[in-house]
């Protein structure tokens, strides 16, 4: 899989949440998501990974099950966001769901409620 179409899938499964824009963060170029101008999906400027929020405990888990996979990430990680290397194989179900979570992490309860009813 080429980058155009990594950065394809993660944008298909930000862009379907509700409210969702595409925007970057900071300086950089690379493309970042945000629900209400909160991010919860980053992706690094050498498109080698991308960055989400998780739950407590997730990111321990995730790392213990596949650390050639997930990482925990500089500045955010101790705030419980979680690093997916893109250049490895992924499960690309498995990360629209992470994506979703972040999503739902980040979001007003008024778009998490319109996402459950959908």
């Amino acid at each position: 899989m080429n980058d155009l179409d990594t950065m394809a899938r993660i944008r298909e499964a930000c862009l379907e949440l509700p409210e969702v824009v595409e925007k970057s963060f900071g300086g950089h170029t690379a493309p970042s998501f945000r629900v209400r101008d909160k991010l919860f999906v980053m992706t690094s400027e050498d498109g080698l990974y991308m960055t989400f929020k998780a739950g407590p405990g997730v990111q321990e888990a995730l790392i213990a099950e596949s650390p050639e996979r997930f990482f925990v990430p500089k500045y955010v990680g101790s705030k419980g966001w979680v690093g997916a290397r893109l250049d490895v194989e992924q499960d690309w179900d498995e990360l629209a769901e992470l994506i979703e979570e972040s999503y739902r992490l980040i979001a007003p309860k008024r778009l998490v409620n319109l996402l459950d009813r959908e």
